[in-house]
Order: structure tokens, then sequence, then C-alpha cells
């Protein structure tokens, strides 16, 4: 068997945009709604909800049949977690919190093999496809795609750095950290905040480094896509489900009054 590609990474880095949602809610059915609902990509959320690390396995299957790109934050940087995520079949990590180029460096080396990495080898994995693919090993390093997260001022400060650590193929700007580190804690849509996020897409563009975002605000989202980013996140699954209980609710109680 062939090494499964990850047509996530491909498109990114050629450039072409890839829309996105979050996922935190821990059903594989909502998980398989989702991933029928046309996005290029979903991120299962480990940092942010209550999914664990063990219910990875079960939505990954859930959203397998569908033409749909999973992506996977673990809780930290933590190399046993992320070795754990590889070998049960993700390929794309995005990695909370990298604060630095030595936290760059460490997540780029848990995802790669010796010599490159830390990844530790084990063969019968749901990565290998219980050891049927050929040279997995070898060339597991060329489909796997890492993405570091910056999450406060200090990180933006040496984004290029961090950037071009070896083995970084992408960087994703969260805003809501971001924020509170600029002194505007819960307004991540705060002027001052979306003005540094939307010159982290364009500083990211002019190295040709792909880009990440999610907000749930209509207006940031155009400015950072018109700001160059390639794989913006355009809402959660709780707050879709928030939203659209709300107008329910709303729409009757005025029918009934």
């Amino acid at each position: 068997m062939e090494l499964p590609r990850n047509p996530f990474k491909a498109a990114i880095i050629e450039g072409r945009r890839q829309l996105g949602l979050w996922l935190t809610i821990n059903d594989a059915a909502i998980a398989e709604m989702l991933a029928g609902c046309g996005y290029d990509w979903i991120l299962i959320d480990l940092e942010h909800s209550s999914i664990e690390p063990a219910s990875a396995p079960g939505l990954l299957q859930a959203m397998a049949p569908y033409p749909v790109h999973p992506i996977v934050r673990p809780a930290s940087l933590d190399p046993t977690e992320i070795k754990r995520l590889l070998d049960r079949g993700v390929q794309s990590i995005l990695v909370p919190f990298v604060q630095s180029v030595e936290d760059a460096q460490r997540a780029a080396a848990a995802v790669a093999y010796p010599p490159d990495g830390m990844r530790g080898l084990a063969g019968l994995t749901r990565a290998t496809r219980y050891g049927a693919v050929e040279d997995y090993h070898r060339r597991a390093r060329e489909e796997i795609c890492l993405i570091i997260q910056i999450e406060t001022r200090a990180a933006l400060d040496q984004l290029e750095a961090i950037a071009a650590v070896p083995g970084v193929d992408a960087v994703f700007v969260g805003p809501a950290d971001l924020a509170a580190s600029m002194g505007h804690v819960g307004n991540p849509s705060h002027p001052d905040v979306t003005a540094a996020c939307v010159d982290a897409m364009a500083r990211l563009a002019a190295i040709g480094k792909p880009s990440g975002f999610l907000t749930l605000d209509e207006a940031v989202t155009k400015a950072i896509i018109d700001a160059g980013c390639v794989f913006p996140a355009v809402d959660v699954d709780l707050a879709i489900l928030r939203k659209g209980a709300l107008n329910q609710q709303e729409k009757w109680r005025q029918a009934m009054s």
C-alpha cells in the first residue's frame, strides 16, 4: 500500500485556499455530519474541549469517508501526545502556544523520525495501515503537515524566525490569546489585535509561509483573507449549534406572541 497523501498540505503549499471548521463536540455522529458539509478541513480540538486523545481515532474514522482533511490540535507541545496522535493516523498537527524558535524546533522534532527528530517507531499502527504501507517510516514526514500556533505578542515579534525553522510547514495565528497578551483579554476583535493579525498574515505571505486563522467575526475574517491567509477557519461547531438554537427560539417566540 502506498503512503496516504496529505491533500491539505499540498494545497496550502501551492497557495490554494482551504476553508476550515472547528470541532469541539466529542461525538462521532456530529463529526461525520460536519465532514459532509463541504469544508476542506476540520480541526479536532484537544486543547479547549472535552475531546480526549483516546477519542481521536473514532472521530477520524467517522470523517474518513468524506473529502475533508482532519487536523488535530493537541493540548500542548507534548512530544508524547503528538507521537500517539501520529500513530493513530493524524497527518496534520496544529501545535499550540509556540513561543520561540526553540519551541518550534521541539515541535519539528516531535513529528519526525531520527535522525531528523525524536518520534518513536512503531509498526502496527493506524498510520501504517497496520503494517500495510510500504516504507512508512522513511517517507512518513513527506505527508505530515506541522502547523505551529502563534498566540502572544512576544511570539509575534519573532514571527519570521519561528516560521523559518526547518520542518515548520505553516503558521496559525490565534487572536484570543494574542488579544490577552496585548491587554485586550476577551476582545479578540479589538482594532489593535486585528491590525496585528492582518500584519502577521502579510508578513507570512511575504516569506511564502502558508497561514491560518480562526475568528467568528466576519469582518475580521474578510480582512485576514485579503491579507493573504491561506487556510481560514470560519466557525465552531458549538457556535453554529447555539446560533441555530437562538434563531429558532427567537423566531417562534415572535410567531407565538
